[in-house]
């Protein structure tokens, strides 16, 4: 017969002290798992959110990100001429000539430089990002040396304001403009007038061409047109599929340094588990005894042990998930190994991080719960009962 899952909860109980600091440090492991998963999924959905599926990039072939590439004006006026693309208000296509460069700016906090990405923007940029708002002043007037900034530059850096200046380019800058991106990579960017950048930064070619399609569908036909044409040695891809391989590098290199801290940690979690789990076998051997004299089996013995080892996980594991989910309310910001640029996001939990801590939790109780519970169903009757 199968021991009463009462008696585990009693004894946990009764163990107040010991389960609390076992538990604690299984909930310490996992919160640090948790972290670092919801730190690269943050990052990932702040970059894949910065794109829109109906939009194209158009880049040099071989390039990995905007700033390696360069499109001549040819070539960015013969992809303006593609029929699949949709027209803009004002009738024209829906095109933008861009250019982004990267710069050192002085963070407000410390002073210290860190890089930032000025995107050159072309005047149907705003009508292709949708979730780009401009929150305070205005858009920068082109063919000016004005500027405006986003939301996480405008907090984070030194004359990013709305009203005041940066340096750059052997000019100075007015930021007339501060726009709000949600959580995407927009907002960790400078935009201004493409032709200006162009000119103070000495750039006879775009980094990219930006489209939007008539019809998502053709995505396909345009990107084959495109990668054809021996004129253009450029190549196509879905906006939304660009920034998700700008944040494959940086994701991958967090999830490893993840698990591998979260191993490390693990093991000093198990290892205080175990010693747990020891101590009440060893504080028991006469209700062991007792037990297996009213006919309870060793699988039963065996068990209930691993009951109360895989509980001390499930408490852990719920508790580091707990004090893990208070991480969404803060915004950090990181080096995108890709750009080079400086990136703010915040962490993310998805169910799919939950469930992954809550397994690595309950591995870890049934690991360190293991060799006690089976030392507890190897107990011999007579021997059991005469330690009492």
């Amino acid at each position: 017969m199968a021991v009463p899952i009462a008696y585990n909860i009693r004894n946990l109980w009764a163990r107040r002290l010991t389960t609390v600091l076992t538990a604690g440090g299984m909930a310490l492991v996992v919160f640090v798992f948790a972290a670092i998963l919801m730190m690269a999924e943050g990052l990932q959905q702040t970059l894949i959110q910065t794109g829109s599926p109906d939009n194209v990039v158009v880049i040099r072939k071989g390039a990995e990100s905007e700033v390696q590439s360069g499109i001549e004006r040819d070539q960015a006026a013969i992809l303006e001429t593609l029929p699949q693309i949709a027209p803009g208000p004002d009738g024209r296509a829906l095109a933008a000539r861009e250019i982004v460069i990267l710069i050192t700016l002085p963070r407000r906090d410390n002073g210290n430089p860190a890089n930032v990405q000025i995107r050159g923007v072309g005047k149907p940029s705003l009508d292709l990002r949708q979730q780009v708002n401009i929150i305070e002043g205005r858009a920068p007037r082109p063919g000016s040396s004005e500027v405006m900034t986003g939301v996480s530059i405008a907090r984070r850096f030194q004359g990013a304001g709305l009203g005041e200046s940066l340096r750059f380019g052997m000019r100075s800058w007015q930021v007339v403009g501060v726009f709000d991106a949600g959580n995407t990579g927009f907002s960790s960017e400078v935009w201004a007038d493409a032709d200006q950048i162009m000119q103070a930064f000495r750039r006879p070619a775009y980094s990219s061409v930006i489209f939007k399609l008539a019809d998502p569908s053709n995505f396909s036909a345009v990107r084959d047109l495109i990668g054809n044409n021996p004129r253009l040695s450029l190549e196509a891809k879905r906006e939304t599929r660009y920034y998700e391989e700008q944040s494959e590098v940086m994701a991958k290199f967090l999830r490893i340094l993840g698990l591998s801290l979260t191993i490390i940690f693990s093991l000093g979690a198990i290892i205080g588990a175990m010693i747990t789990m020891y101590a009440a076998v060893s504080n028991r051997t006469a209700e062991i005894g007792t037990m297996r004299a009213l006919g309870f089996q060793r699988r039963s013995i065996l068990l209930a042990f691993l009951l109360e080892s895989l509980a001390l996980g499930l408490i852990g594991g719920l508790a580091g998930l707990f004090f893990a989910s208070f991480l969404q309310l803060m915004t950090i910001s990181t080096l995108n190994f890709q750009t080079f640029s400086e990136l703010a996001f915040s962490f993310t939990l998805t169910p799919g991080i939950f469930f992954q801590a809550m397994a690595f939790a309950l591995v870890m109780g049934l690991v360190g719960g293991l060799f006690p519970a089976f030392r507890a169903a190897r107990m011999n009757i007579v021997d059991a009962v005469r330690a009492s």
